[in-house]
């Protein structure tokens, strides 16, 4: 329960959703309901399901996403149990229940598993990572995400972080990966070291591609749009 506290700070409150975006109800295998955005791009486009980070909600990347629709992709954010309208409240294996849910709505709702792109930010990222090991998917892209939350925990704590165990291991689950794997980390990263974006990318296999963001902190990565124009290349080419 303290480590859980620890790794999720989620935000319970959401905005109306943006012009454009359309409000959806998710509902777990377990029975939580979820709250998401879906924003339209194209309708035979690839369509990203996003996982965000440990903190904040859906609405702290909006402008992203429209960013994204404009471009021609889908995107379905959606939030974590305990995570701004969902119910219930976060553990590791309670998120991956999430995402799964996410993708399986994706799926009842017609888009085919060729055009989905699982897609994550920081934590969110060892989320998608995990997602694309247990549901099949065009094709994996992870921003400013990390190695094993261990690692990142070592970074700031020290042994301390020893507490953390494994959970949230990418390292160990990218042996599974069978898409292509985009990986971007920002070069001025504060919270997740670039050196672990690098680092989980040198233990992916192949087809992958690296995208250094310069100059780019943890929170700001996405103001770059070379990092978004990499996004929606990678998602037209692989799930297009």
């Amino acid at each position: 329960m303290l480590l859980e506290a620890l790794i999720f700070q989620p935000d319970r409150e959401v905005p109306r959703a943006p012009r454009g975006v359309e409000e959806r109800w998710i509902t777990t295998a377990d029975g939580v309901r979820l709250h998401a955005w879906f924003a339209a791009g194209r309708a035979e486009g690839p369509t990203l399901v996003w996982s965000h980070g440990n903190g904040g909600n859906i609405a702290g990347r909006a402008d992203v996403l429209l960013a994204l629709a404009r471009a021609g992709l889908n995107v379905l954010a959606y939030d974590y149990r305990g995570y701004g309208k969902s119910g219930g409240r976060p553990t590791e294996a309670g998120v991956y229940r999430d995402a799964e849910a996410a993708y399986d709505h994706l799926r009842g709702n017609g888009v085919r598993a060729q055009r989905i792109v699982s897609f994550g930010e920081s934590l969110g990222g060892a989320v998608s990572i995990r997602l694309a090991t247990t549901r099949p998917c065009a094709s994996v892209a992870v921003v400013s995400t990390f190695t094993r939350m261990r690692d990142v925990a070592y970074h700031h704590f020290g042994l301390a972080a020893l507490i953390v165990g494994s959970q949230f291991d990418s390292l160990a689950r990218l042996r599974r990966l069978t898409v292509p794997l985009f990986v971007a980390h920002g070069d001025r990263d504060e919270v997740v070291p670039f050196a672990l974006g690098k680092q989980l990318y040198n233990a992916a296999p192949e087809p992958k591609r690296f995208l250094t963001v310069t100059g780019a902190h943890h929170n700001d990565v996405f103001w770059s749009t070379e990092l978004l124009d990499a996004i929606v290349a990678f998602a037209r080419e692989t799930a297009g």
